[in-house]
């Protein structure tokens, strides 16, 4: 065979045949009956299937090569590709695409050893989960893969990305961190928006700063060199040495933002949040300069460090619990500081522009996310999970989490796509027969849903992301990366994500009977959350198994720590109520000059003067949805946020509202507002918001 045509048909991974499960066994088989099939002799180097990718038109029966790395082939049966067909929409039935009814797709033979009690490492066992999860996919049919183009089934919506050109990046970054006129002087001058900046610039720590600037400097030499583009260089500055100061400078950033140093001697446990994230690393960096990333996703579930918080009394604050223009300001924060974070490793991120591409605007499999929650919040006001999402998350629990295998057994490749058309006619009519799905069938519809939405989960732009979060060269770093990542989704991607995570822990909570640990769900669901269609085809095969293992410990990440990764560290709500009081004070100077010029002398000032119960160690909650409109409570150095609400909750006994949909909120002063954590202080967080006012009223989640 030629070159040229060797490329145009290519090489497809099919599967790697893991090493560990071919050796010799010491323990007694827990395989279920069907798996009790010889084992092939291997070494421990394991090998690799491949199968030339050529024209379905031409039907290639001559079967697969096979590539051994260590031993001679053994298995001659055809392994499934390894890529999504490109040839069906997902929810059309396609003759043969079933591993029971395909003639080319038994599967390898497999040694008697599939699955125990026993926790082996993601490269092993698990690792093997992962690849037979994608012949699963594959076998399914109806996604998109890497055949030749020109087919009846080739689609344009698959090109969901694109690579941005030089400066765009840098352009696109400023833009959504709300400093567009950074570098472009011609934007139209708007006096709110400058203070706004220049406030907001003026709470950053040193490594933020140095991240804005390094921006703003990349994208001025690029604007400069597309200036000057007809002008020939100098060979001085073709072999110009690199600058002298840009390491040390990076190095002085570590300290002088005025806040406290983390030390190595910090234990690995604890999580600091009143510190920035990147100026902890710049300290870590700082003390292990010679330490190579020793990132350990092999680890098995029990050995990932039990981070926890530390004791913070102001209270934790949740995703949910600020009000929309105090999220605003912590979106603009943690984009800053994600990017302090990975340039404190040295990880430049190359973000994809996600491509806007024609999606379907009804239905359930294959609409985008915002539309899905659209037409399901003119059913329900308030949604933030898809419908069919949380139907079949909740018929897969009523049918039991103790089924073996859960989530890993796939359903039957036919009747998911009958279950998926019928889904698609019947199911918001309400007439959809839940009782014919089998448990196997709607967990492969769940993943369906997941693969099939037209960008990922984890959208275009923060894939790679959370993809080099494993970079990180401890897993501290790494949690607080995924941490700042997650507050960065949009709001139906971040929502849709926890319902998920949630889900997943339950399963695992079983895991005594359903053989599902935490390895053995990321591995699992790993290829459904990351290879969605646009992507897969944009990677090589060699790409594709080096991400395996990568984008696992990333699931496992984010199911084991979900309790962390949807707060908000403190360290952003000191910024934001920095940028509050230093608008408040802008606000009043305004108001002051135009007091004098108008010589009114009965303006109120803004700035609300302390209560004089307040003075006196008491506070006014107020509660006007109720018949106790309000009453004042004693501030003592245990009263907690909880114990306000059972007093109130003692003292009206009309209030029809349940407990736990009760809350206490902080309003005003140097926050919007926020939903007060059970467990704040609320002497030590009087003492951090003293003009701010205390209101009970359902939470607003």
């Amino acid at each position: 065979m030629s070159r040229q045509q060797q490329q145009s048909q290519g090489v497809v991974l099919t599967g790697y045949h893991s090493n560990a499960e071919l050796l010799p066994k010491t323990g007694p088989s827990c395989a279920s009956a069907q798996d009790h099939e010889p084992p092939v002799p291997s070494r421990r180097t394991g090998h690799y299937t491949v199968q030339q990718n050529q024209s379905a038109q031409h039907g290639d029966r001559s079967g697969p090569s096979t590539i051994n790395s260590g031993t001679k082939a053994t298995s001659t049966d055809p392994p499934s590709v390894l890529t999504y067909p490109r040839s069906q929409p997902s929810c059309s039935p396609k003759p043969g695409s079933s591993p029971r009814h395909s003639p080319n797709s038994r599967s390898r033979p497999r040694p008697p050893c599939q699955r125990c009690n026993s926790q082996d490492s993601l490269d092993e066992l698990e690792m093997d989960d992962y690849w037979k999860e994608v012949e699963n996919i594959t076998r399914s049919g109806g996604e998109a893969g890497r055949g030749e183009g020109g087919g009846e089934g080739e689609i344009q919506e698959e090109e969901q990305q694109k690579i941005p050109e030089e400066g765009e990046q840098e352009e696109a970054w400023l833009t959504e961190a709300g400093l567009a006129r950074l570098f472009d002087d011609s934007l139209a001058a708007d006096q709110d928006q400058e203070e706004d900046n220049a406030v907001f610039l003026s709470t950053l720590t040193r490594s933020q700063v140095a991240a804005v600037e390094r921006r703003v400097t990349s994208l001025q030499q690029t604007l400069l060199r597309r200036r000057n583009r007809q002008h020939v260089p100098d060979v001085r500055d073709i072999f110009r040495p690199p600058e002298k100061d840009e390491e040390p400078s990076k190095l002085k950033e570590g300290s002088e933002n005025g806040q406290k140093d983390v030390t190595s001697a910090e234990a690995e446990t604890e999580l600091n949040v009143e510190v920035a994230f990147s100026e902890q690393a710049l300290t870590y960096r700082d003390n292990h300069q010679m330490l190579k990333v020793t990132t350990s996703p092999n680890s098995p579930d029990d050995k990932l460090p039990n981070f926890k918080l530390l004791r913070d009394k102001t209270g934790q604050t949740r995703i949910g619990d600020l009000s929309p223009l105090d999220m605003k300001k912590v979106r603009r924060l943690v984009l800053v500081e994600s990017t302090a974070l990975f340039d404190t490793a040295g990880i430049d991120l190359k973000t994809h522009k996600a491509v806007k591409v024609k999606t379907k605007e009804s239905g359930l499999f294959g609409v985008p996310l915002a539309t899905l929650l659209d037409q399901d919040q003119r059913r329900a006001a308030g949604t933030k999970v898809p419908f069919i999402l949380q139907r079949l998350i909740s018929h897969i629990e009523e049918e039991g989490l103790d089924t073996e295998g859960l989530l890993r057994i796939p359903g039957a490749a036919i009747r998911v796509k009958s279950l998926c058309q019928e889904l698609e006619s019947s199911f918001y009519d309400g007439v959809f027969q839940w009782e014919q799905m089998k448990q196997h069938d709607a967990a492969s519809l769940l993943k369906l849903f997941i693969r099939e939405l037209p960008h990922p989960l984890l959208t275009v732009e923060y894939l790679n992301a959370f993809i080099a979060v494993n970079k990180l060269p401890t897993k501290k770093q790494q949690l607080q990366a995924l941490n700042l990542l997650v507050l960065l989704l949009p709001e139906a991607n971040r929502d849709t994500l926890k319902a998920l995570v949630e889900f997943f822990q339950r399963v695992i909570d079983h895991q005594a009977k359903n053989k599902m640990t935490l390895n053995n769900v990321s591995v699992v669901m790993a290829p459904n959350i990351f290879m969605f269609k646009g992507f897969r085809s944009k990677v090589t095969e060699q790409q594709e198994f080096s991400m395996a293992t990568s984008t696992a410990n990333i699931v496992r990440l984010l199911i084991r720590y979900q309790n962390l990764l949807w707060t908000i560290p403190k360290f952003i709500m000191t910024q934001v109520r920095h940028q509050n009081m230093e608008s408040h004070r802008k606000q009043n100077k305004e108001r002051a000059v135009r007091k004098l010029l108008k010589k009114i002398t009965t303006d109120k000032p803004s700035d609300k003067a302390v209560p004089e119960e307040s003075s006196q160690g008491f506070i006014r909650v107020q509660a006007p949805q109720f018949s106790k409109v309000s009453m004042a409570v004693q501030l003592t150095g245990e009263l907690q946020a909880a114990d306000v609400l059972t007093r109130f909750l003692s003292q009206d006994s009309s209030v029809a509202v349940k407990p736990e949909e009760l809350c206490l909120y902080e309003i005003g002063g140097n926050i919007k507002e926020r939903c007060l954590d059970g467990e704040t202080y609320m002497k030590d967080l009087f003492q951090l918001n003293p003009t701010a006012e205390w209101v009970i009223r359902a939470a607003q989640r």
